[in-house]
């Protein structure tokens, strides 16, 4: 009795592990619908300077689609390549950065502007599958969306082929049961007016900058909000590298990293840029934005409610 009880344990066992590795495997690819943004990329020289102003400075594209040391490139009055390659070591897999410029083969040169607007916006391929939310631009406005795409198209064509992600098993699971692309949270605005209001700084530090996703603690299996808004706690593990949690950076909150300091020494502090060189943040992007900006998310900054957390990690 015994041994049949134990066989058919077995039979039922490896029954539901051939079920589940048969649904991973055809789960791989779904393909997700999702609306066309009403982008048109512009050649108008004022647009394409915005585009690029968001693309160096607050959206810190260069930090992650330029495989080397951006900054390096900006101190020599140059511009780092958007041409991709970089990657991402995670327990799902090694993930790389896309090529950005407008080469036709290899780069968004090949995709439409609604198909890049869709990806940013709404998380989904032109393929129709469902990319990770690394790029969290779903509430752009539709201005600086097109400002960015615009600036995009002009940029020089870089032939580089990028490989293919690698995923993990883990990476597989994940992949075909809670891997969906994420859309904009409210409706997003046409445009937004350009000021130093918390208003405007909140646009910037949410939708822009990201600074909320990094100083937010996360899962990083499924990248869900964990903890609040702000508050830091975030860990940033790689091999060989010290581990870094992000601070909490609401300055109402005693013992924050930002508690009692003024406008002014947000600002000096951005500038400064990178201090500790294994540092995830993307310091010398953000060191671009201009006095206005920074005073913006400053100013957003103040209105937050006081957190539970006061951590100050570096």
């Amino acid at each position: 009795m015994i041994r049949k009880i134990l066989k058919w344990t077995g039979i039922t066992l490896l029954t539901v592990i051939l079920v589940l590795v048969l649904l991973v495997a055809v789960r791989q690819n779904l393909t997700f619908e999702a609306p066309y943004p009403n982008i048109k990329a512009s050649t108008d020289s004022a647009v394409i300077a915005r585009g690029k102003e968001i693309a160096f400075g607050p959206a810190h594209c260069a930090d992650c689609h330029y495989n080397g040391n951006a900054d390096s490139v900006f101190k020599l009055g140059q511009e780092p390549a958007l041409s991709g390659g970089f990657v991402f070591a995670l327990p799902l897999g090694n993930f790389y950065t896309r090529n950005l410029t407008s080469d036709k083969t290899t780069g968004i040169g090949r995709y439409t502007d609604g198909e890049i607007a869709r990806t940013l916006r709404y998380g989904v391929r032109p393929n129709g599958t469902a990319a990770l939310d690394f790029m969290p631009f779903h509430n752009m406005t539709d201005e600086d969306l097109t400002a960015v795409i615009s600036f995009l198209r002009s940029t020089k064509p870089v032939h580089n082929e990028v490989p293919e992600h690698t995923v993990t098993m883990l990476g597989r699971v994940i992949n075909a049961f809670l891997i969906k692309p994420v859309g904009p949270s409210e409706e997003v605005p046409k445009k937004v007016k350009r000021d130093t209001t918390a208003s405007y700084g909140k646009y910037i530090a949410c939708s822009v900058a990201n600074c909320v996703g990094c100083h937010t603690n996360r899962d990083m299996m499924t990248g869900a909000a964990i903890g609040e808004p702000f508050a830091g706690g975030l860990k940033f593990e790689e091999p060989g590298i010290p581990v870094l949690t992000s601070p909490n950076i609401n300055p109402n909150t005693p013992g924050s990293r930002m508690y009692g300091w003024s406008e002014q020494d947000f600002i000096k502090r951005i500038r400064m840029g990178k201090l500790i060189s294994y540092s995830h943040m993307p310091w010398n992007s953000f060191k671009r934005m201009s006095d206005n900006d920074l005073k913006a998310v400053y100013n957003f900054l103040k209105t937050l409610p006081p957190s539970k957390t006061s951590s100050s990690s570096k």
